[in-house]
């Protein structure tokens, strides 16, 4: 199905036509619509178009009034202060374009696809090997998912990339220490047992911190660890089979901790550092012989004008280091080759941490500098803030150590259904739904208590303020919907239909505006990489839908059969708008809480 042209963009064509006709030569002007209090819509464009055509704002006000076509959409024009015109929608408009959503069979509730797509890869989720994740990869990934989502949903399509610290001198020290100990790793599960990731990601910690006192001890284990590396980044078959079984041990526990964050991570999208060994060599001697880079002290570097260390002397992004090693540098723009040039991507979009933002933006200047990024082919960083405890202070536990990301997931979920099992007698709720549904809750909760915020902005983690019922929680949002599949399973014989013949309720039309924005806030979100937008528009929502039912009792034997229907056909509509929503943010919406 076409999508739905929303109530926004039909009365903005309408005052776009009077304002031409009463003015010819403002044709194409915008009129400034928003949404206001004082009405359904104000137009303040007026202002400044009389300004410039030096005519008396109220009068070219008034003519516009007296050119608009009303009745079938618009019930009401006026012109109020010195020259804003406040626009009334007629009941009957709102209920028609409600019900254009409701019958898209796609289920796409008449959200339009983006004008222009293209193709956007989305870097996001990026653990290292052999090391335990931690709150500090919860923001890349929750973003990530959610934008990726949200993209593909208007029409992008996304090619999602897990580049994950799979490379580097930390492996010649763990593959020299496991030749030297050979049976380090070896555990045996119980019989009739798989092993879960935690337990290999475990081993692997084990490993890791063994191998790390005996280099630090050893001088000598140090200089084979260090040949080691050499060994690697040539290829030597023993030393890659070793690589090879330390990257695999940790997906394991990577996709154990994904699973538990309810994202899916496919195997063929996690694409490491170690994809651009190959393509090192040749990003520095395309860098050097085009003048992008050039010779420093030994080193390859790239140098920019407005970047200097606190002594004033230039701080370069150094490609190939002195010792002939290569830096995050070379791997990130060779990662832009590949993603710009094999991947055909009109935009590279990296979820990372804002501390990074320096980085980034020399390496960005670089590619542009090579060619390689243009005015059509662009890349961006999506930097995020950091996770604060109640404190305020980076979130850290007790002991000062920082917070194993399964940790914080445990504890949420742990939270969430202790809030489920107190309403689950009420509800009906089997022990297996209480334990599911405690899960959607608890990790919905730490979903969206990121999401709702600015992925700029810090923000503090409190599990007590995101399980709760109260306020601006995904908690909030889920017994929402909730209440309205009660409501729907409660309705018998009756069904959601809608009638625009009738007159609504002010709380109905509230809803039902709010209802109407869905798919232009999307494009907004999406165009932005914003999906806080997005929660704060489902708040709103489940805030709308609350004064609804305060005011408008849905399922009464007082109201006529087809008040009830259209009360049911609207929060219907709300029900599956809030599942839409919270799915693109990767939040589950059980149907009983």
């Amino acid at each position: 199905m076409a999508s739905v042209t929303s109530l926004t963009a039909h009365v903005h064509q309408r005052l776009s036509d009077a304002l031409t006709a009463a003015l010819p030569e403002s044709a194409a002007t915008d009129p400034l619509l928003r949404r206001s209090d004082r009405a359904d819509f104000q137009a303040n464009g007026i202002l400044a178009l009389a300004k410039k055509a030096k005519a008396n704002p109220r009068d070219l006000a008034t003519q516009v009034v007296d050119r608009v076509v009303k009745g079938d959409l618009i019930q009401d024009i006026e012109v109020s202060g010195p020259g804003f015109l406040n626009i009334t929608i007629t009941d009957r408009a709102i209920i028609q374009t409600l019900a254009a959503r409701a019958t898209d069979p796609a289920d796409r509730l008449g959200v339009p696809f983006t004008e222009h797509p293209g193709t956007t890869v989305v870097d996001y989720a990026q653990p290292n090997v052999a090391k335990e994740m931690h709150v500090g990869h919860l923001r890349s990934a929750v973003i990530g998912d959610a934008v990726t989502q949200i993209l593909e949903f208007v029409g992008e399509t996304v090619v999602r990339r897990h580049h994950i610290g799979d490379w580097g001198t930390q492996f010649g020290m763990l593959i020299q220490y496991l030749d030297e100990h050979p049976h380090e790793l070896d555990r045996e599960a119980p019989e009739g047992t798989v092993e879960t990731g935690e337990e290999a990601m475990s081993n692997l910690g084990r490993l890791y911190k063994a191998a790390r006192t005996h280099f630090d001890s050893d001088d000598e284990f140090k200089t084979r660890a260090r040949r080691r590396v050499v060994d690697l980044q040539a290829g030597d078959p023993h030393t890659l089979a070793t690589w090879q079984r330390f990257v695999d041990e940790s997906k394991i526990y990577f996709f154990s901790v994904f699973e538990k964050l309810d994202m899916e991570i496919q195997d063929a999208d996690i694409v490491g550092e170690s994809a651009y060994n190959d393509m090192l060599d040749e990003t520095c001697r395309l860098l050097e012989e085009s003048g992008v880079a050039v010779r420093s002290e030994g080193a390859l570097c790239v140098f920019f004008d407005d970047v200097k260390g606190p002594d004033g002397n230039p701080v370069p992004l150094i490609v190939k280091k002195s010792d002939g090693g290569y830096g995050y540098a070379a791997t990130d723009l060779s990662a832009i080759r590949n993603r710009v040039f094999d991947l055909k991507a009109n935009t590279v979009l990296y979820v990372v941490d804002a501390r990074q933002s320096l980085h980034f933006k020399m390496v960005f200047e670089t590619a542009r500098r090579a060619g390689w990024l243009n005015e059509e082919t662009k890349a961006q960083q999506l930097a995020f803030g950091t996770v604060l405890g109640k404190d305020g202070k980076p979130f850290k536990t007790r002991e000062g150590e920082t917070v194993r990301l399964v940790d914080l997931l445990d504890e949420a979920i742990d939270r969430a259904t202790a809030v489920v099992r107190e309403k689950a007698e009420k509800v009906g709720l089997t022990e297996e739904e209480i334990v599911e549904n405690g899960r959607f809750v608890g990790v919905g909760a730490v979903k969206y208590a990121d999401l709702s915020t600015s992925a700029v902005r810090d923000y503090k983690f409190d599990l007590d303020q995101m399980v709760s019922l109260n306020g601006d929680t995904s908690v909030y949002l889920q017994y929402a919907y909730a209440r309205i599949q009660s409501i729907l399973r409660k309705a018998g014989d009756a069904h959601p239909l809608a009638h625009p013949e009738l007159a609504l309720a002010p709380a109905e039309r509230a809803l039902g505006l709010h209802l109407d924005q869905f798919g232009e806030l999307l494009l907004d979100v999406a165009a932005g990489y914003e999906p806080h937008k997005l929660a704060s528009y489902l708040y709103q929502l489940a805030s709308h839908l609350t004064t609804f039912y305060d005011q408008c009792q849905v399922l009464s034997d007082a109201n006529p059969k087809e008040v009830v229907e259209n009360r049911l056909f609207l929060v219907d509509l709300t029900a599956r708008t809030l599942h839409q929503g919270m799915a693109l943010l990767g939040i589950r919406t059980p149907d009983r809480l």
